[in-house]
């Protein structure tokens, strides 16, 4: 079986955290599977995730669009449109937009993950979905 989306068509999610908006076009909602979770990302101006971790995740980002930087605890790096950004698991990490924003690809695998935030609230990981409804990232 094969799965075709397009993206006009699928749930949006809005960050609570003002500045992220995330599409998902692979997730058990969408194909009943819960092996990897990949979307896209928008990330506006100088907008940033919080200082996390994800236990048992191994995490891509392919940038498309804009510039930023990546944050380890080894430093910070820029990124830009080709940059491919491999997290592994528990690897503490940010991805923050530089004033041109950011637009990726973003894949997750498996979507069986726990996420701990280090610096930030329970909030950084509460999405508000645009067609209603309330998605909270574990």
């Amino acid at each position: 079986m094969a799965y075709i989306f397009h993206e006009d068509q699928l749930p949006k999610l809005i960050s609570v955290v003002p500045g992220r908006e995330r599409t998902f076009f692979v997730n058990k909602e969408l194909t009943n599977i819960d092996d990897m979770l990949a979307g896209v990302m928008h990330y506006k101006s100088n907008a940033s995730s919080p200082f996390h971790l994800h236990e048992n995740c191994e995490h891509f980002y392919f940038i498309i669009e804009g510039k930023g930087t990546v944050e380890t605890p080894e430093g910070t790096r820029p990124v830009e449109p080709g940059s491919l950004v491999f997290i592994p698991p528990e690897a503490k990490h940010r991805l923050r937009a530089t004033e041109t924003g950011l637009f990726y690809f973003e894949f997750q695998a498996p979507n069986r993950f726990k996420t701990t935030i280090l610096d930030g609230t329970p909030d950084d990981l509460r999405w508000d979905r645009v067609d209603g409804g309330v998605w909270v990232q574990t």
